[in-house]
């Protein structure tokens, strides 16, 4: 079989790399000098290449190569593959053992970080947590990383004080910049890549909820003055929250540079490199403070009264991190992940919203996720859900910002605004997707001129923002429905320097700022996770009837009909479009005869927990009227749609139906 010349440079640099690894040259050495020794104390014959040969099959050196280098079949990926490769997110779930690479994925011409996370200890909450026993559902953790626009995650491991995490994952390590492309990144390229591996580990308890344990920054870049390009460390997690200075445990590591490093730098090199950027990184910091001082003070000498708005300039992280709220949005492209602006919406509405844990009572502690955190988590508070939404409506193409305000009984709330060209401003609920256009009421009007009847729940607004631009409301009210949106009047809107923002928010401006995470294909296979869960609902409805001494009869032609209104009410939500009710109801028509009733009911849910939803389900009176049917010729029908979106998000539709002849 002929290969291309490109190819077969390529496979001559693998198996170079390949023997280089192993030490093959210095395995040589010491065989030619052994065999040469010998050939010199038996005084025999000049040494011959024949002879050299067969002494390195003796010692096996050859067998251990070709032993090593296993080929597999592997289908050559077009020209342009490497930027489709690179764009996208690596989301792997890693099944394989540690020590065994994906020799797959390795590009003869980059850089490799390996990884391996090699068990951990001391994680003191879970000491008295007892061992699972076989088949038994327990509470585990999973480790979940990001590294320049890759994402991995570990396999699940019980819950433990000595966690037996076992899994290796292979990161790029490659600068993007003009005349990068074709050559390997060396010693000194990879310590000027400051990017952190940001970890966060996740528990998910026996009944599928999740908890964020910690999130943590890597700098691995100690791996770089390791002689023989590997270093073990050990990293020790820190609580979240109000427990950001507490120990949770210590994760075992094992960092290796493939393919080894020609040069080594030594680690004051490095240790300097880091230092100048905390220098950087706190002098740029600094500057942003004083000028935030300064701008706030000029914001009050407005009118006192402002003292009292909503205007937040600093937001607290998971980590304790006090940060600009500019930095917590980006531009944020989903790629083929969602199509549209509504889209994205909806998935963002999809993950739970849940308040940050506080331990005792007292007031709402806030608290504002980095974006990884929250994904990982699949829940977060109001305020992440407006930063991610805001990022992907940026990512489309739209001058959307983040509100900061107030709704229902003056409670802080956080929503998204996008202003349109023709100046219509349109409000983006991050929690149910709704969106609400904006008609400020004119307060100098007549009393009989119409004005508009507001439909939004907001209050007040304080601030809006985005990842370049700060804007403080300074309107004698900040009344939402008599706000004017008009960003461009300095008389309404006090705005900050766009530079100042620009320098500790825009991306790589300082070494602390977290790098934004790609979105992830969807974890969960729609067709499969529906036929599963509506078995489950079938099981669970037939013993509820059992147990009320009701025989369940089921409709299968029903239960098909159901289909179509579960599309139809998923197509609602996502795109605003209501259509196929006409069909739907034709089709019962058809299905019901005449002198029978028909009644159904959905109900939509996050997640794809049976007995969860078997349980809510019963709650209402109009569900258990149906699953509790009585009557003649009852037959029954259950239908259950699961729509999968991004990352671990689902969109659960369950319809209960049943059909019985009424009986006057």
């Amino acid at each position: 079989m002929s290969l291309p010349p490109e190819k077969a440079s390529e496979l001559k640099q693998m198996i170079q790399d390949h023997l280089i690894k192993m030490d093959i040259h210095g395995k040589i050495r010491d065989v030619l000098a052994e065999t040469i020794r010998g050939e010199g104390d038996h005084g025999q014959r000049p040494l011959s290449e024949e002879d050299f040969l067969t002494a390195l099959q003796r010692r096996g050196i050859v067998d251990d190569v070709m032993k090593d280098l296993n080929f597999v079949n592997v289908a050559v990926p077009p020209k342009n593959a490497d930027v489709l490769i690179k764009s996208s997110a690596s989301f792997t779930d890693r099944d394989i053992n540690p020590t065994q690479l994906k020799t797959t994925n390795i590009r003869p011409l980059r850089r490799y970080l390996y990884l391996q996370v090699l068990g951990g200890r001391a994680f003191l909450e879970h000491l008295q947590e007892p061992a699972p026993l076989p088949g038994q559902v327990c509470s585990t953790f999973t480790l979940h990383l990001h590294f320049r626009n890759q994402r991995f995650r570990s396999k699940p491991v019980p819950c433990a004080c000595e966690p037996d995490f076992q899994d290796g994952f292979l990161l790029e390590v490659h600068r993007d910049g003009p005349g990068d492309a074709s050559k390997m990144a060396d010693a000194t390229t990879m310590l000027s890549i400051c990017d952190p591996v940001h970890m966060v580990l996740i528990r998910m308890d026996a009944s599928g909820d999740t908890v964020l344990v910690s999130s943590y920054f890597l700098d691995w870049r100690s791996v770089l003055s390791a002689p023989n390009g590997k270093t073990a460390i050990s990293v020790e997690l820190l609580g979240v929250g109000s427990e950001c200075k507490v120990s949770t445990g210590v994760l075992n590591l094992k960092l290796e540079m493939y393919p080894p490093l020609s040069e080594t730098l030594s680690p004051e090199v490095i240790s300097t490199q880091q230092s100048l950027e905390r220098q950087k990184t706190a002098e740029k910091e600094r500057l942003f403070l004083v000028y935030a001082k300064q701008w706030w003070r000029e914001f009050l000498e407005i009118r006192p009264s402002h003292q009292s708005k909503l205007v937040k300039i600093f937001a607290q992280d998971e980590n304790g991190v006090n940060r600009p709220v500019c930095s917590y949005v980006r531009v944020l492209r989903a790629g083929r992940l969602l199509e549209s602006p509504r889209q994205a919406a909806r998935f963002v509405s999809l993950l739970a919203q849940e308040r940050a844990p506080v331990v005792g009572g007292g007031a709402r502690h806030e608290q504002w996720c980095n974006m990884m955190a929250f994904l990982c988590r699949n829940k977060g508070d109001c305020e992440d859900h407006a930063t991610l939404l805001c990022s992907l409506l940026l990512g489309f193409g739209l001058d959307a910002y983040v509100c900061v305000g107030t709704k229902g009984k003056n409670n802080p709330h956080t929503w998204v605004m996008t202003c349109g060209n023709d100046g219509t401003v349109t409000f983006w609920e991050s929690l149910t997707a709704h969106r609400y256009l904006h008609q400020p009421i004119d307060p100098e009007a007549p009393p009989l001129v119409p004005q508009p009847k507001p439909t939004y729940p907001y209050c007040t607004v304080g601030c809006v923002f985005n990842y370049k631009t700060f804007l403080a409301n300074c309107q004698p009210s900040d009344s939402v429905e008599l706000c004017v949106f008009d960003f461009a009047d300095s008389s309404r809107w006090k705005a900050m320097s766009e530079e100042a923002v620009r320098s500790v928010c825009a991306p790589g401006s300082t070494s602390s700022l977290p790098p934004t995470p790609p979105l992830c294909s969807p974890s969960i296979q729609s067709a499969e996770a529906s036929n599963q869960l509506e078995l489950e609902m079938r099981f669970l409805l037939a013993e509820h009837r059992k147990d009320l001494g009701l025989a369940t009869v089921w409709d299968d032609h029903l239960c098909y009909l159901l289909s179509s209104a579960l599309a139809a009410y998923e197509l609602e939500r996502s795109m605003g479009v209501s259509c196929g009710n006409e069909e739907f109801q034709d089709g019962v028509r058809r299905a019901v005869p005449d002198g029978h009733t028909f009644k159904g009911f959905p109900i939509h849910f996050l997640h794809c927990n049976a007995r969860r939803a078997f349980t809510t389900c019963l709650r209402s009176p109009f569900c258990e009227e149906i699953l509790c049917c009585r009557g003649d010729h009852v037959r029954l029908a259950v239908r259950v749609r699961v729509f999968a979106y991004p990352e671990s998000a689902c969109a659960v539709w369950i319809m209960f139906a049943c059909k019985y002849r009424s009986v006057l």
